[in-house]
Order: structure tokens, then C-alpha cells, then sequence
């Protein structure tokens, strides 16, 4: 994988900001390591200080997952900048940065579920962090479900970008091949998100939620591969 575009507006948000950090020149799989180093300490901080060790796993999961998300974004990016796609499409995905506006829906919708509708004795908070959860717990843990929602915010537009692109454009084989798997990479780190299950088995809002986005993610993305696939047919038999 190569390094961030140094063109923004070209890139997702994520990968504008590990560019622009002044000093610092990071692989995609470097900025995830240390992504995962940084949020997987403080949440051992957390646990020693406050005697929560029951957040570990929950947490990992999470920090996993987030990791794993940065690392696929940067691989469909690259995919997608290397595949010489219409400029209309490039634009689409990248310039608007729809994804933040995703990622602020989902996490405004996360917390308001957990401070107003999951306040009894088995909500999510009491269960990752007690009944009286530290300030500091607290902090981490909307930090890294922030992290989860941009991911997941990227990862729908991504999906629905790819529909579209899809439906409107025919490519020749070669280049549905490489974008067919960006549409792969964006369906993979989807399924990954069922690593979350088991730790909200006790919320059922929240696992409605989360299996109801994976599965419209895998539909929308199918369907996006489906139409390369019959695209790559369409073009082999026309210049055969």
C-alpha cells in the first residue's frame, strides 16, 4: 500500500489527516498500528486504573475492528485512485466527504440511544464500564465508538457510490476486475462488523441496528458486484 494522497479531495478524511500531520510520513498499515497501540493503551490504562477488566474484551473488539477499517479504506481508496475511474465517480466518493455526515448521524444516533433509551441496569454502559463508569472510561469508549461510526459512515458511501458507479458506467474487463475488488474489501470489512455481536447480545436496539446495516450493506454491495460481473460478460462479448 502506498502512502496518503498528498491531494485532498482526493482522499477520504481520514487519510487528509494522517497526511497533513506535520513531520510524520506513515504507511496506511503504519497509522493503523499505531491507531491500534494508542487506543488499545488507554484502554489498559482505563482498566488498571479503575479496576475494569471486564472491558477489555468488548473494547479490543472494537479497537480491532476500527483498526481493521482504516486499513481497508486506505486499500479501496488506492484501489479505486489506480483504476483510472470516471472523474465524476472520483469526485463522488471523495470530494463531498459524505462519509463524515454519515459517521455524525450514526454516533448522534448511538448516544442518544445510550444516555436515553438503554439506562437500566443492563445498558451498555454498566455492562462495558459499571454502574458508575469513570469520566475517563466514558471518554474512551464514545472516542472509540466515534472511530466505529466514521468507519462505518465510509463504508456505506462507499456502497452506495459503488451501486451507482456500477449501474451508470460500463468498464472494460480489466478495470471491473479492480474495482470489483474494492467492492470486495468494502463487503469483507462489513461482515467484520459481526464481530461486534456478541458483546450487545443484551441490547436488542442494537442488534437490529447492526444486523440490519451489515445485511443492506451486503445487498447494496452485491448488487454492485453482480453488475460488474454481467458488465465484464457484456464487454467480453462485445469485442469478441
Amino acid at each position: 500500500m502506498g502512502e496518503p494522497p498528498s491531494t485532498y479531495g482526493d482522499s477520504w478524511v481520514y487519510e487528509s489527516i494522517v497526511g497533513a500531520l506535520p513531520g510524520v510520513s506513515l504507511s496506511p498499515f503504519r497509522s493503523a498500528v499505531v491507531q491500534f497501540v494508542l487506543f488499545e493503551g488507554g484502554l489498559f490504562v482505563v482498566a488498571a486504573l479503575y479496576d475494569r477488566w471486564n472491558a477489555i474484551p468488548a473494547g479490543t473488539a472494537a479497537i480491532t475492528v476500527a483498526t481493521v477499517g482504516s486499513l481497508a479504506m486506505s486499500r479501496i481508496a488506492n484501489r479505486i485512485r489506480t483504476a483510472d475511474v470516471p472523474r465524476t465517480y472520483h469526485r463522488l466518493l471523495f470530494g463531498p466527504n459524505v462519509e463524515v455526515v454519515l459517521a455524525v448521524l450514526a454516533f448522534v444516533a448511538f448516544v442518544t440511544y445510550l444516555f436515553t433509551f438503554d439506562t437500566g441496569g443492563e445498558s451498555l454502559l454498566a455492562q462495558v464500564l459499571g454502574e458508575s463508569p469513570p469520566m475517563l472510561g466514558v471518554y474512551l469508549l464514545l472516542l472509540v465508538c466515534w472511530d466505529l461510526c466514521y468507519r462505518i459512515g465510509t463504508g456505506w458511501w462507499a456502497s452506495v457510490t459503488a451501486l451507482w458507479r456500477s449501474w451508470t458506467y460500463e468498464f472494460p474487463p480489466e478495470q471491473a476486475r479492480a474495482l470489483s475488488r474494492a467492492d470486495g474489501e468494502t463487503l469483507a470489512f462489513g461482515l467484520l462488523q459481526l464481530g461486534l455481536l456478541p458483546f450487545v447480545t443484551a441490547q436488542p436496539v442494537l442488534v437490529a441496528a447492526l444486523l440490519g446495516h451489515v445485511v443492506a450493506m451486503v445487498v447494496v454491495t452485491g448488487l454492485s458486484l453482480l453488475l460488474l460481473r454481467k458488465n465484464r460478460r457484456v464487454t467480453a462479448v462485445s469485442s469478441s
